[in-house]
């Protein structure tokens, strides 16, 4: 099932190429808010997936062209972030130490929204390509052998980073929790129709020229090794994030007017835009095409502020 939020957070469920509201299927269900409601379907799906299949095979369905879609998790009570957690097409001798960081709840958006550079001196915007998974119940301590018990579904993620800010220690949370810097989406995939979530295609494009594509098999903590870490840490609540990494030698800088499309295999296609008021530019050179050329890092800014 791929549930979705659309229009005013009406709650939907997606069907080929249309959206059917089943708001009424969760209408009794006491919340304060749409992420309130989605955590709470989460937690209890057992009790209402029959009533929201019934009323999306029997619904007549919006197209998906003509409604707004929301992020199906609104404001999550967790977003983590897996940290340098792909082996990079074998460019890495072995793993990086697992680790991960949190992004705030509050630089969400979905799909067909835009990406907002701030007015910082960041050495270059990124965007990068991830899925993550969506927890399903409350997890503690989590055993690999028990972890994908406590997925309720995945949906395509991008963790929005402003590099280079110079603070002192750790610049994460400057670099990673900005408004808008979180999009996920377009729908939530519950688990069951996805076989197998560490063989998944995953593909960018920044105005239709495709710039990251790899797999997940390529990831270095695997997904049960990563709920059993972070678990280990604080307790996972329904509707928490874990976006698991990405490959980042596609990575090329966002700039003003981009048009961004994300496609996991079985997610759908993210879509959003950026605006950059400051109209900075950057070449187009993504990291790896800088390492074929002899140069490490990121791309030098062309022009505008701060360049």
């Amino acid at each position: 099932m791929k549930l979705v939020f659309f229009d005013d957070f009406k709650l939907g469920v997606v069907k080929d190429d249309t959206v059917v509201d089943v708001s009424g299927v969760v209408s009794g269900i006491d919340h304060t808010s749409p992420q309130d409601l989605i955590g709470k379907v989460i937690e209890h799906f057992s009790q209402h997936r029959a009533a929201l299949q019934q009323a999306a095979d029997s619904g007549q369905g919006a197209p998906l062209n003509q409604v707004r879609l929301r992020s199906p998790l609104p404001k999550p009570p967790n977003i983590i972030c897996m940290a340098v957690n792909y082996m990079e097409d074998g460019t890495r001798d072995e793993p990086a130490p697992i680790n991960a960081f949190q992004k705030s709840p509050n630089s969400v958006i979905g799909d067909g929204d835009t990406m907002v550079l701030p007015d910082i001196p960041a050495s270059i915007f990124e965007g990068e390509a991830e899925f993550a998974l969506v927890i399903g119940k409350h997890a503690s301590n989590v055993k690999q052998e028990d972890a994908f018990d406590y997925i309720f579904g995945y949906m395509n993620f991008i963790d929005g980073s402003a590099r280079g800010l110079q603070a002192g220690g750790n610049t994460f949370y400057q670099m990673k929790s900005r408004d808008t810097f979180a999009p996920m989406g377009p729908y939530l995939v519950t688990a069951d129709e996805i076989n197998d979530p560490q063989k998944l295609s995953i593909n960018l494009w920044v105005n239709e020229d495709l710039k990251q594509s790899f797999n997940s098999d390529d990831m270095a903590h695997k997904i049960p090794r990563i709920i059993e870490w972070v678990s280990s840490i604080h307790e996972l609540e329904p509707g928490d994030v874990i976006a698991t990494g990405t490959n980042h030698r596609g990575l090329s800088a966002f700039q003003n007017a981009d048009k961004v499309e994300l496609e996991v295999q079985g997610l759908g296609v993210l879509h959003f835009s950026v605006q950059d008021d400051l109209k900075r530019t950057w070449p187009r050179t993504t990291r790896l095409e800088m390492a074929d050329s002899g140069r490490e890092g990121t791309v030098p800014q062309d022009s505008g502020k701060y360049a």
